[in-house]
């Protein structure tokens, strides 16, 4: 066989192995050097491809996944709640599923606690191991300790900034059917709802306003900065896995994104908002439907779109078309309330104009008047009724109305 004809063989196999992926077998790595005792490998041209196969190999298994990976492939480290299996071979006391106590350790039966808050599962099996060699429950060359998730808790976190509901938030909660459920599996768990912009999505989401390249993560004092702006334009984005008492910042860049007023994983998928129509084209707002599903809106909507919500476009053109339209709304950034009057003609004519026909925000209000023609109209009834002889006659009688 020739050098090349090798190395073409060789190449075959890393590259079948690099694409198997998660069939591969972890940390298995492949001896490039020769065996047949000829010498190949010993050629320069050979060596450099030889290693920069190696080299390829070991990187890919430096980047093989984790439990739960982060930008460097780190474990995500556990929080209270969190449930462990731990499996200590001949040694079944202790054994068996436990859960990170509020003081951020595991009591293992018949051992001292071992702190695993802001640790990975792999560390905490390391110090599980120590833990039993100094107790003198096995020795350092026999003890044999697995400890694996089995199930991530749910965790509160701080969110503050450029969200509309800023606070504290608690993600990844589980239903208790669910939680029972997986408490029947041999082990494993991954928790969709512990992420970065789950807890961004649960404080109300972020504002126009915000600045979505600098989102900052504090956890143990510690400030990390993320872009997530990604996430608006389908390119990828490195979402944390965050952990209890992280604490979450959106920062503010003083104006408002066109961009970013629209539904996505990070704003709100809609809201309510405050609607009164209580004069023609509807007599009340039962008649005019305003109701729940009225009300609530998609994030994105504009002025002259929530006037249609609350039936206050349509009706008779001659009467109804110089009908007026007040918004009452608050800006997210210098959180001042604004009245704003609209004509519902010159919104429907000029609906391109944006400073015309605004966005509407969580609890803003809208109420319509009528038109000048309706008023007069309604006058000249009540009159009526006020004079009209049989109406008059039955007043004198006392009979009523």
């Amino acid at each position: 066989m020739s050098k090349y004809s090798y190395a073409v063989n060789v190449w075959l196999i890393v590259s079948a192995l690099a694409l198997s992926g998660c069939n591969s077998i972890p940390g298995k790595a492949i001896d490039l050097s020769d065996d047949s005792g000829r010498g190949q490998a010993s050629d320069p041209e050979l060596a450099a491809l030889l290693s920069q196969m190696q080299a390829l190999q070991d990187n890919r298994l430096a980047n093989a996944p984790g439990l739960i990976t982060r930008a460097n492939g780190q474990q995500l480290p556990l929080s209270r709640g969190d449930r462990l299996r731990v499996l200590v071979f001949e040694g079944e006391q202790f054994s068996g599923i436990f859960e990170v106590d509020m003081d951020g350790c595991l009591h293992i039966p018949y051992i001292k606690p071992v702190p695993a808050v802001g640790v990975t599962p792999s560390e905490v099996q390391r110090r599980l191991e120590q833990a039993l060699v100094k107790e003198r429950m096995f020795r350092a060359d026999f003890v044999q300790v697995s400890v694996r998730i089995q199930q991530w808790s749910g965790v509160r976190v701080s969110v503050g900034g450029a969200v509309f509901s800023p606070g504290r938030v608690l993600i990844n909660d589980r239903r208790v059917e669910v939680k029972t459920h997986q408490l029947t599996q041999a082990a494993g768990d991954y928790p969709l709802e512990r992420f970065l912009t789950t807890a961004i999505r649960n404080a109300g989401g972020v504002r126009p306003d915000a600045d979505l390249k600098n989102i900052r993560l504090i956890r143990n004092g510690v400030t990390s900065s993320h872009d997530i702006s990604g996430i608006l334009t389908g390119t990828p984005v490195q979402d944390v896995p965050l952990v209890a008492e992280d604490r979450i910042l959106v920062p503010s860049i003083g104006f408002r994104q066109d961009a970013l007023m629209r539904p996505s994983p990070i704003t709100p998928p809609g809201f309510e908002i405050f609607i009164s129509n209580l004069a023609s084209p509807a007599d009340s707002n039962a008649d005019a439907a305003i109701g729940k599903e009225s009300r609530s809106i998609p994030y994105g909507t504009r002025f002259l779109r929530g006037l249609i919500s609350a039936n206050c476009i349509g009706g008779t053109q001659a009467t109804n078309a110089s009908r007026m339209a007040v918004l009452v709304t608050t800006d997210p950034v210098t959180g001042k309330t604004q009245v704003v009057h609209r004509s519902v003609e010159q919104l429907v004519r000029e609906h391109n104009a944006d400073d015309l026909n605004p966005y509407l925000m969580p609890n803003d209000g809208i109420a319509c008047y009528d038109s000048g023609v309706t008023n007069t109209r309604d006058l000249a009834k009540t009159f009526s009724d006020i004079l009209n002889p049989l109406m008059m006659l039955r007043i004198l009688m006392g009979l009523g109305v």
